[in-house]
């Protein structure tokens, strides 16, 4: 694979017949990985494809190599780059990358005064994201429309976020604001300075969060339960009665 010859470019609608395929393994990937993603219908990435929005890496054959898109939230003043896959067979290539760097040149082409962001839990997309002039923000910097958030429902993560009251979750938010914002060579020496102190924040967050999570679960079964059994103890006290 690593002879292979790739091309980077934007989807168009010529591409949606390898739509189901993206699908299958975001979903496949995201089951693998143990985190989440929102779900997106073969016909939403097809869509993507024929507005322009989206970037696909193919061989010279033909074969699907990777895929992003582009999504907007709050009338274009933010700008996601959601999706990020790459087929297994051509992964530890740099495909994810060249793919990351190629959809946020299309995004700043297409919404030059949009603030670009990004939620991941991978270490690796942080970096590829620093590289490209992203810092970490909080999510009350991220936008607050409700059909964004509403999209990580379908995320395994997605009672985390509302425990949190959508103040935090497994992801580190990312952000590049086009009026305010450092050099990429600036954020990329900040990243490498600092990622040990990211590598312990994802451990942290996974351990904690999720172990709150599970403690919060079990005592709202022990409570119906309690519930459910005081409840039959009153209809049977009344049959006997």
């Amino acid at each position: 694979m690593k002879n292979t010859k790739l091309i980077f470019r934007t989807a168009q609608e010529a591409d949606i017949h390898y739509a189901e395929t993206i699908t299958i393994e975001m979903e496949r990937s995201a089951k693998v990985r143990g985190t989440g993603i929102a779900k997106r219908s073969p016909d939403y990435i097809a869509q993507k494809m024929i507005e322009g929005k989206s970037v696909i890496a193919l061989t010279t054959n033909n074969d699907w190599v990777g895929f992003c898109y582009i999504e907007t939230w709050s009338h274009g003043a933010f700008v996601a780059n959601s999706g990020l896959i790459v087929n297994p067979d051509y992964r530890a290539l740099g495909v994810a990358k060249s793919i990351k760097k190629q959809i946020f040149e299309l995004s700043r082409k297409l919404y030059p005064k949009a603030k670009i962001f990004g939620l991941t839990t991978g270490l690796a997309v942080m970096k590829i994201n620093s590289d490209l002039g992203y810092e970490p923000v909080t999510y009350s910097e991220l936008t607050q429309d409700e059909q964004f958030w509403s999209g990580c429902k379908s995320c395994i993560n997605y009672d985390i976020l509302t425990m949190k009251e959508r103040k935090n979750c497994l992801c580190t938010a990312m952000m590049y604001d086009p009026e305010d914002h450092y050099s990429p060579k600036i954020t990329r020496q900040f990243f490498k300075e600092k990622n040990k102190v990211f590598e312990r924040l994802v451990r942290f967050k996974r351990n904690n969060m999720l172990g709150k999570l599970i403690k919060a679960t079990t005592q709202k079964k022990q409570k119906r339960k309690a519930e459910q059994q005081a409840s039959l103890n009153t209809q049977n006290k009344e049959t006997h009665e």
